[in-house]
């Protein structure tokens, strides 16, 4: 038997089967509709947070309006000028935020950033117009209308005294209240996934998924409002609304056993949230490289790489007492070498094991390993998106895509159409778009969606009262 084989073999438990395919697309199914029942959606990994997000872009939408997104330790600011015909134009300032700003008191935070709105305002000459606001708020919140999120926790270094448990929309709005002058109306919180839906509808109404493929992974979707059992009657008006799923908790409850290898085991016990996040860590960028090592690890031990290597004690232990020395970003830089002198693979080689000689076949099997760890993650993510397409129901839905695992591993799209092609309902058919800049231009196309029906809502009761 040839290594090349072995190593085939030694790799097969993590090329999932038809039958366990089918099997995380029944589960996922039923995680759906768990979140979305009024009493199963505290017993559900997918919690299918109601975005409050009811009415979408026309593409006709005109004006300026700003955007925030903060999700770590710098933020940006953007202006977006509206051009109607389905047209946008953006500036943008990101700010850094201190320890200062990321432990201290949330009126400390929020303050801060009243102030960078301030001068940004100033900045681009529109401090004296009244200008709406989309806020992107990338940390795990319970949205209780459009402009209403209760913080559940921090992540990512945040560490906000009197924050937890408050109302992050209520904490903006006053922290901008207080900057005399300043005249913003921040009127909704959204995350990223659903920023990348509403930036994808604006250049096409047939987007009815937003999905975030980057070093953490999440998706939302367009659901009917007869189906949210836990939304209020108040907002049954409208036919739909944006459900934000929160699929990176999937398996928290033993979904995913069927697919879990020691490698997920590993790397979820080492992860500062053991026992969560289980899906996450199966295909997001901030854990592939971690998987890689692992194999990597093992298959060296088991002599199918670096068998004749004379480094190989040396790879060994830089394998074994440096997690995460390999980074997620090797999967996709070496996806393109094809094997004429692999210079991709050679460059890794000499980066993280210090080896100037590597042996060609060596560089053929781990690119193959990345190549399968990538491969899993593109065909799980499209079989919970061909459950999606399926639930949203229509005859066409595009899926907007943004996240730098998405954007740069070159085969990750063809991935997941591989099954997505097998899952998505004959009846059904889909594609894929590439976002821009979800969670800017999408906050602020949320913002005049907003003014939008404000004007018309004015409108029309101008018109019942003459």
């Amino acid at each position: 038997m040839s290594e090349l084989t072995r190593l085939r073999e030694f790799l097969n438990e993590l090329i999932p089967s038809e039958d366990q395919f089918q099997r995380l697309y029944q589960n996922f199914c039923a995680q759906i509709r768990k979140g979305l029942g009024a009493k199963t959606n505290k017993d559900a990994d997918t919690k299918c947070y109601l975005t409050y997000v009811q009415d979408f872009p026309h593409g006709n939408e005109t004006g300026k309006y700003l955007a925030l997104d903060l999700g770590g330790s710098r933020f940006r600011v953007l202006l977006v000028t509206l051009k109607g015909d389905r047209d946008a134009e953006l500036v943008a300032k990101i700010y850094d935020l201190t320890e200062k700003e990321l432990l201290g008191t949330g009126t400390q935070l929020f303050d801060y950033i009243a102030k960078c709105l301030h001068e940004f305002v100033c900045e681009q000459k529109v401090e004296g117009e009244h200008m709406a606001l989309g806020f992107t708020f990338s940390f795990p919140c319970v949205q209780t209308g459009l402009s209403r999120a209760t913080l559940v926790r921090w992540t990512k270094g945040f560490n906000c005294s009197d924050t937890v448990g408050e109302d992050v929309g209520v904490m903006l709005k006053s922290a901008i209240t207080r900057r005399t002058g300043l005249k913003i109306d921040m009127v909704a919180i959204l995350n990223d996934t659903t920023g990348t839906q509403m930036s994808c509808a604006h250049r096409n109404p047939a987007c009815n998924i937003g999905l975030i493929v980057g070093t953490g992974c999440n998706a939302c979707y367009t659901e009917k409002v007869e189906n949210c059992e836990r939304l209020d009657t108040k907002y049954k008006d409208r036919p739909k609304i944006i459900i934000n799923v929160e699929w990176g908790a999937f398996g928290e409850k033993g979904g995913l056993d069927h697919l879990l290898t020691d490698y997920d085991k590993i790397v979820d016990k080492n992860s500062l949230n053991a026992g969560t996040q289980i899906y996450e860590k199966m295909v997001a960028g901030m854990y592939m490289g971690e998987l890689v090592r692992l194999i990597t690890l093992r298959a060296v031990n088991e002599n199918l790489i670096f068998a004749q290597c004379k480094l190989r004690k040396q790879i060994t232990d830089i394998l074994t007492k440096k997690p995460n020395c390999i980074e997620t970003k090797v999967l996709s830089d070496i996806a393109n070498d094809k094997g004429d002198d692999w210079p991709m693979v050679k460059d890794v080689f000499k980066d993280i094991f210090h080896l100037h000689d590597a042996d060609p076949d060596d560089c053929m099997k781990f690119k193959y390993i990345c190549d399968v760890v990538a491969k899993r993650a593109g065909n799980m993510l499209g079989v919970t998106l061909g459950a999606l397409v399926n639930k949203v129901g229509e005859s066409f839905s595009i899926i907007g895509v943004d996240g730098t695992v998405y954007r740069c591993h070159p085969n990750f799209d063809g991935y997941m159409r591989e099954t997505l092609d097998r899952f998505v309902e004959k009846d059904r058919k889909y594609d894929i778009m590439l976002s821009e800049d979800g969670s800017g231009r999408g906050a602020a196309l949320v913002a005049a969606v907003v003014h939008r029906e404000y004007i018309e809502r004015k409108s029309l009761n101008a018109r019942l009262h003459t």
